[in-house]
């Protein structure tokens, strides 16, 4: 719960008997791709041809492949057949347009969060609650006047799979939520949430799920972490109740499997830990940060500037917390950045061009520095 172009692909194919009429095919290929509409706003300098990748249903958290020619994510589109978020993959050559299906490779069963391919590129982590129950967990109740919620199922645990949906190994079964794993590009550490502790803390564990160490340890949500470039480092968001009311009121929530996502920060600390510093002071819900590949800035969501609250657009800050930049500008949710490992593509979440519907959206684009 950290609650996301396509060039096409030509292969070249030796057919010395019908070379024309394989120029003529990559032609009309090379003109396609051209034609497919740029999607980035006009002050969207930093995104250059912005292409959509899914076409309804709620898409997020693509993350790319260390090889950048896939991306795991998770949707309910019920057009793919869930009931609720499943976790998908797909080639980024494959994509094309409304009519693509990606591989379903988690099991169908329970609900799913937080995919994150393997070092190998031929596995994946992500949690699911199916073992708890195979049914779609209840979302909560939202009254009027109530503020927006998160679940914290404890049902999830986090596991390994093939791409063929095969489930390989349970990597955690401790008590209450394991989630929210990602991957160091080191390929030796995991990163993830876990209310083991009573809180939602962060903690990493070798590859193979061994060695379990605490990572953060003061009240709050701290979640959505990342690895930098070089593995050192831990980017995530945090809450961190200060007031008797607040505490009260998160300690309450969390009791009930909520959290209340309204007031969160960025913060960075050492993969073990140490040196813990604040980057953002914003105020309001700023998370799902990334580390520029230059390792020095990051780029992350937010609705500080928002009159309304639920106006999410992207920004990069550097990681001392100056400098201060607004990536997107259209439409009204724009989450989920991760750059691609060569530091070439941006794949993000949004809900621009749906139609003025709810559907959110997987987009990846060049990226311009």
């Amino acid at each position: 719960m950290r609650s996301l172009l396509i060039p096409t692909i030509i292969v070249a194919i030796t057919a010395c008997n019908k070379p024309a009429q394989k120029t003529a095919e990559a032609t009309e290929q090379e003109v396609a791709k051209k034609e497919l509409p740029d999607l980035a706003g006009a002050n969207e300098k930093h995104l250059k041809n912005v292409h959509q990748l899914t076409f309804g249903g709620n898409n997020a958290e693509a993350y790319f492949s260390f090889d950048n020619s896939s991306v795991v994510f998770q949707s309910d589109y019920a057009k793919w057949n869930v009931g609720c978020d499943q976790i998908f993959m797909m080639n980024l050559a494959d994509a094309e347009g409304d009519t693509f299906t990606p591989k379903m490779i988690s099991t169908g069963k329970g609900r799913t969060t937080c995919s994150f391919f393997m070092h190998d590129g031929k596995h994946i982590l992500y949690a699911s609650t199916h073992l708890a129950d195979t049914n779609c967990p209840p979302v909560p109740e939202h009254k009027h006047g109530d503020p927006y919620l998160w679940p914290v199922y404890a049902g999830y645990d986090i596991f390994l799979a093939d791409l063929n949906g095969n489930i390989i190994k349970q990597l955690t079964n401790q008590p209450g939520y394991d989630a929210e794993a990602t991957v160091s590009p080191k390929g030796d550490k995991i990163v993830f949430t876990s209310t083991r502790s009573g809180d939602l803390e962060l903690y990493t564990m070798n590859i193979d799920g061994s060695d379990v160490k605490q990572i953060t340890n003061q009240l709050g949500y701290d979640g959505g972490a990342f690895f930098s470039p070089d593995g050192s480092k831990l980017v995530f968001r945090s809450s961190r109740p200060k007031t008797p009311e607040e505490i009260k009121t998160y300690k309450d929530y969390l009791a009930k499997g909520l959290v209340a996502p309204t007031d969160m920060e960025i913060y960075v600390c050492n993969v073990d830990g140490s040196d813990l510093r604040q980057v953002t002071k914003l105020g309001k819900a700023n998370w799902a940060p990334y580390y520029h590949p230059s390792g020095n800035k990051i780029i992350f969501s937010s609705n500080h500037a928002s009159e309304k609250g639920y106006d999410f657009n992207l920004y990069m800050i550097n990681e001392d917390g100056s400098g201060l930049e607004q990536i997107t500008t259209e439409s009204i949710f724009n989450a989920f950045p991760m750059f691609s490992y060569d530091g070439k593509k941006l794949i993000f979440s949004s809900n621009r061009n749906n139609g003025g519907g709810h559907d959110t959206n997987m987009f990846i684009a060049d990226w311009v520095d």
